[in-house]
């Protein structure tokens, strides 16, 4: 099996407003990361709240700037789903625009085709043909979300991003989007780097697991080895602020 991303001494940098001098200075956000991850892969990525998971992915989509490393996708380009469902979509658009955007932009397929095209993504991600005609307002949250994953594969991408794209969902529809994440993953044979604070969460989806603290990868290996052995602090604390004890597998059944 071959990579479908290799990142290499990784280092991203943003600018922040100084309050003493009332200039910017130059922060690092991410410190010298480097990982890959295989074709058809689903892995992990955890941490706290500003511990540098979203500007990797940003750094990976070429969104930052000021960065140092390399990162190679091969003849890919990876996109992302957001955690806010709702604020990833134009309200002022139908699903069927969303939808085709991205097949204009980098076709010239006719219009029929387009929306023929569309029609067959919300197929995948159980959803009928009427949502094209639907704007994001008229739609649950769920079903934003599933239009997002709809959206983010119409050029079928060999990676997928997904950052945080279940939190802002309730825990039933949760389990449905996880679901369709896995199913999508083996249909199309995706990659895709499932970006989460929630443990639980990661252990149901992901085969790999790296665990992220301030801009750093302190611990990574395979979910079994991380979950119930792990050998980092801040991997140990975590785990157990989850409510999941080493060695203990019962908290499982109750995910």
């Amino acid at each position: 099996m071959s990579s479908i991303l290799n990142v290499k001494d990784l280092n991203c940098f943003y600018k922040k407003e100084n309050s003493g001098s009332g200039g910017r200075k130059r922060v690092q956000i991410l410190h010298d990361i480097s990982f890959s991850m295989e074709e058809g892969e689903i892995l992990g990525l955890v941490g706290e709240s500003g511990s540098g998971k979203s500007t990797l992915a940003k750094a990976i989509l070429n969104m930052v700037p000021d960065k140092s490393g390399t990162i190679l996708c091969g003849d890919t380009h990876p996109q992302m789903v957001f955690q806010d469902p709702y604020g990833s979509l134009n309200p002022a658009k139908t699903i069927g625009w969303i939808l085709e955007e991205p097949l204009k932009n980098r076709s010239r397929m006719p219009k029929e085709e387009r929306r023929e095209k569309a029609a067959e993504m919300l197929s995948r991600v159980g959803l009928d043909e009427k949502f094209l005609d639907r704007r994001p307002g008229e739609l649950s949250g769920g079903q934003r979300q599933r239009i997002c994953i709809a959206a983010a594969l119409m050029l079928r991408p060999k990676l997928l991003i997904a950052d945080e794209p279940v939190s802002a969902l309730d825990v039933t529809i949760q389990a449905q989007v996880l679901k369709l994440l896995f199913s999508l993953k083996q249909e199309f044979g995706l990659s895709i780097l499932f970006i989460s604070h929630d443990l639980r969460v990661v252990y149901q989806l992901c085969e790999r697991v790296m665990i992220m603290q301030d801009g750093r990868i302190v611990e990574a290996g395979e979910s079994e080895k991380i979950y119930f052995e792990p050998q980092h602090p801040y991997t140990k604390r975590l785990l157990q602020a989850a409510g999941i004890l080493e060695n203990e597998k019962s908290w499982i059944e109750k995910s």
